[in-house]
């Protein structure tokens, strides 16, 4: 899943011994091509230091080679002639792309949050399932590349085929079509990797995965602002995006700066998703707002978006999700089942979905 960006990212680190500057900043590297797993470039010396410059050629070629999803590095050094020095311009950028559709998926809605905590995941398995339940074709990608959770709470397991070594066969559970990177990776494995890394397995997650025809992909993103958010709606056409927040002021604060981005990027808010609304004590029936209540309503009347739902905090809500069904699978006459199923209801009569 290495990218242009990541491999030259991990060239300069080394350093030109005569220059002083990285060997990308000094101009040395040359004819970069990344392409599905094998590298290839070329470092441009002076005829003079090609036994000095050496070890800095497999240092170059060490390093990338132990960049994920590499599978073959070739580097070589190369002299330029005294009558042709080296174009030392930077060479014109392609012109930059449009965001692109996903072919076969019809529509790709965002379910995000300013903060981590409030639920999000929990909420797009919800919604997934739910979506699937009243006769969608659904699909759901898991974004959320440091946190991934959703092969958890779908109940899938087993690592996704790939017949061909392009396209990535997806896994499906409860109706759902299901990609994360958390079925690439092992359970107790960080997944240490920088933006230009984030951003190439997100492309690859959405167009080398065979999601087949959908009426719908759900990406789960992760909490807050960046790299993955700005990527998928850059690069990616996205129908809408669902905010979800607690009634807490804290988690608002962070919710509003999400609204704001997507609104910069020009993508349509479709509501607001309170969770952790309310808690009724199974004891004694009790109704308590722990996290405080009505602050997403008033927030989404305030910016002029829908409220979706109130999700209550509920123990059959945790358990479920952590068990590999969710309460929309595990229970769907519940409330708090029924509660997913008239957002999911909703989205479809307004033509959303």
């Amino acid at each position: 899943m290495s990218t242009r960006e990541a491999v030259l990212d991990e060239l300069k680190r080394i350093t030109d011994p005569v220059s002083g500057q990285d060997i990308v900043a000094a101009g040395l590297v040359r004819a970069l091509n990344v392409d599905d797993g094998t590298v290839r470039f070329v470092i441009e010396i002076d005829p003079a230091r090609a036994e000095a410059m050496e070890p800095v050629r497999a240092e170059a070629e060490a390093r990338v080679q132990a960049l994920p999803g590499v599978s073959r590095v070739s580097a070589m050094l190369t002299a330029h002639s005294a009558k042709s020095p080296p174009d030392l311009k930077p060479r014109p950028k392609a012109a930059p792309q449009g965001p692109q559709a996903v072919p076969g998926v019809a529509r790709i809605i965002a379910v995000a949050s300013g903060k981590g905590g409030v639920g999000k995941s929990t909420i797009a398995a919800n919604l997934a399932c739910a979506l699937a339940a009243e006769g969608r074709r659904v699909g759901l990608l898991d974004a959320d590349v440091y946190g991934p959770s959703q092969p958890r709470m779908l109940g899938v397991s087993g690592r996704p085929a790939s017949p061909d070594g392009k396209t990535i066969l997806p896994l499906r559970n409860h109706g759902v079509t299901m990609m994360s990177l958390g079925l690439m990776t092992n359970d107790d494995q960080a997944v240490v990797w920088r933006g230009p890394m984030l951003m190439g397995a997100l492309q690859q997650m959405m167009m080398q995965v065979q999601w087949g025809a959908l009426d719908v992909l759900i990406v789960d993103l992760p909490p807050g602002t960046g790299d993955v958010q700005l990527t998928l709606t850059q690069k990616f056409v996205v129908d809408g995006a669902i905010i979800v927040s607690t009634p807490q002021d804290v988690a608002l604060l962070d919710a509003r700066k999400g609204i704001d981005m997507f609104r910069q990027m020009k993508t349509p808010i479709l509501g607001m998703i309170e969770n952790m609304s309310t808690h009724i004590c199974s004891n004694c029936g009790h109704e308590e707002h722990l996290f405080g209540h009505g602050g997403v309503a008033a927030e989404a009347d305030k910016l002029g978006v829908p409220l979706l739902a109130e999700i209550p905090l509920h123990l059959d809500i945790r358990t479920t999700s952590d068990g590999g069904a969710p309460i929309v699978v595990a229970k769907p006459d519940s409330p708090q089942a029924q509660a997913f199923r008239e957002v999911a209801r909703g989205l479809i009569a307004d033509g959303t979905v």
